[in-house]
């Protein structure tokens, strides 16, 4: 054989080879144009696709995620002493002036910042991040990706789902297309743009293992956990599938285990827009409650129970004077189904909470070899058995978590209308606004209600007058929102 065939063979072998070797884009690897369509088998004879390029995902979304850096006060401030003057201590007022001030003037220390991500859902400034990320800051800035940066106002924020919405004002913005999880699975594809350390525009890449991971002390609603890495400030980044539809937001869970290198986790997306569209609306989430604790039925604990399947939520604990409770259920029932469908103890948490209070479901449940039916109408997720007035809350953009007073309380208190402080964060906790206090007016206007509250604090200025009582003493207090 001539040189110049063996030549010609060699460089047809090599051209084969090479083709075969070289793992294409991900728009040569049949994306089907559904959210999660990257990374299927063709067939159920192929071996899964690897997705090995994620440029243009990043080059499309990468303009709707922002960074968020927030401010949180760790000291309380001086509230600055209008009355009485310097030289009158004798002055009864004087003990009340106290207890809004702090022992030292000024602060004990310096403001403590805090980093996160978000990402745009409206083109109005509407945008979605972790409730970790700006619950107690007195202000938030967010940075968009062309390098605009804004004061955001916190539209609400609902920590039992882990969500928190901010508004910034700007309009005409890039948005990310919102997807689902219910085609997505374990060993699926994702990528996340993020924040990490205040390093904007990071892109992670791994695989979806696990879709419905519970945690402790963390959000009602199962969690998605990825393999990919989480740092400080990737809490809020979108997690997408390679067609670039949101699946889920990070939330930063592992800082109650301490960190754990190569888990992070993911609120899945269509529980977040659940969340979102109560917050846009009502500025709150209203959650709804059984009072219980569940648990998964093991094969043991079914066949213990004379149950024939592993089946339902089994319930451990029931708080006394809740809903259950007052209903009849005890612990060693198994809830079957809610309202018809069948449940366990990874949908019953949720279940409920998308409920509002005052809902009555119906559920099967299991006690004595027998199903069993109840009526329930469910309390509110977080606060114990108060009555329909306190229970009403509102959070305002200067800190300031309120509820209702009860008949009982305004009696006890000598005052008509009010609000009670549940949280003070940001702006109120400079001024020495503390939990417990009741505030009965807004710039001179009196108030009755956590919602009137909530409105006459966004209609007014850059700077407030608020009348507080506190153990039977009132006080004017001037706060700076801006």
């Amino acid at each position: 054989m001539k040189f110049g065939h063996l030549k010609g063979l060699a460089t047809l072998l090599l051209a084969a080879i090479s083709s075969g070797c070289v793992a294409q884009p991900p728009s040569m690897q049949g994306y089907s144009g559904k959210p999660g369509g990257y990374g299927k088998a063709e067939s159920p004879g192929h071996a899964p696709v690897i997705v090995t390029d994620f440029s243009t995902l990043v080059l499309r979304n990468g303009p709707a995620v922002v960074n968020i850096s927030t401010t949180t006060p760790k000291p309380t401030a001086e509230t600055r002493r209008l009355w009485p003057p310097a030289g009158r201590n004798d002055d009864p007022f004087s003990r009340f002036f106290e207890q809004f001030s702090s022992a030292t003037p000024g602060f004990t220390g310096d403001p403590s910042q805090n980093l996160g991500s978000g990402f745009i859902v409206n083109a109005s400034g509407y945008i979605l991040t972790a409730s970790q990320v700006i619950t107690g800051a007195a202000k938030v800035k967010v940075t968009l990706n062309d390098g605009r940066k804004f004061k955001a106002t916190v539209v609400g924020n609902d920590p039992a789902s882990g969500i928190a919405m901010l508004k910034v004002p700007a309009t005409n913005l890039p948005t990310l297309k919102i997807g689902s999880v219910a085609s997505e699975k374990a060993g699926n594809w994702v990528a996340s743009i993020g924040n990490p350390y205040g390093m904007s525009d990071t892109v992670t890449a791994g695989i979806i293992s696990n879709m419905a991971r519970e945690l402790p002390r963390s959000s009602y609603i199962p969690l998605i956990q990825t393999d990919m890495t989480e740092s400080a400030g990737d809490a809020g980044s979108p997690v997408l599938d390679p067609g670039g539809h949101v699946i889920g937001m990070e939330t930063p869970v592992m800082r109650s285990f301490g960190g754990v290198d190569g888990l992070a986790f993911a609120i899945p997306i269509d529980e977040a827009m659940k969340v979102e569209q109560q917050l846009q609306q009502h500025h709150q989430v209203r959650h709804g409650r059984l009072g219980i604790t569940v648990q998964d039925v093991s094969a043991p604990l079914a066949q213990a129970f004379g149950m024939t399947k592993t089946k339902g939520a089994l319930v451990s604990f029931v708080n006394p004077g809740g809903p259950a409770a007052r209903a009849g259920l005890r612990s060693g029932d198994v809830i079957l189904q809610i309202d018809g469908a069948a449940t366990d103890s990874t949908r019953l948490p949720m279940n409920v909470a998308d409920l509002k209070p005052g809902t009555t479901v119906h559920l099967v449940y299991w006690r004595d070899n027998a199903a069993h039916n109840a009526s329930i109408v469910l309390g509110k997720r977080g606060n114990g058995a108060q009555s329909s007035t306190a229970s009403a809350r509102a959070t305002a953009s200067d800190g300031l978590t309120v509820r209702g007073l009860t008949a009982e309380e305004q009696h006890d208190a000598g005052v008509k209308g009010g609000v009670r402080v549940v949280e003070s964060a940001g702006p109120a906790a400079f001024a020495g606004i503390e939990a417990g206090d009741i505030i009965l007016m807004v710039d001179n206007k009196p108030i009755s209600s956590p919602m009137q509250f909530r409105d006459k604090v966004d209609s007014s200025g850059r700077s407030l007058a608020l009348l507080v009582e506190r153990n039977g003493e009132r006080m004017f207090v001037t706060m700076d929102t801006g």
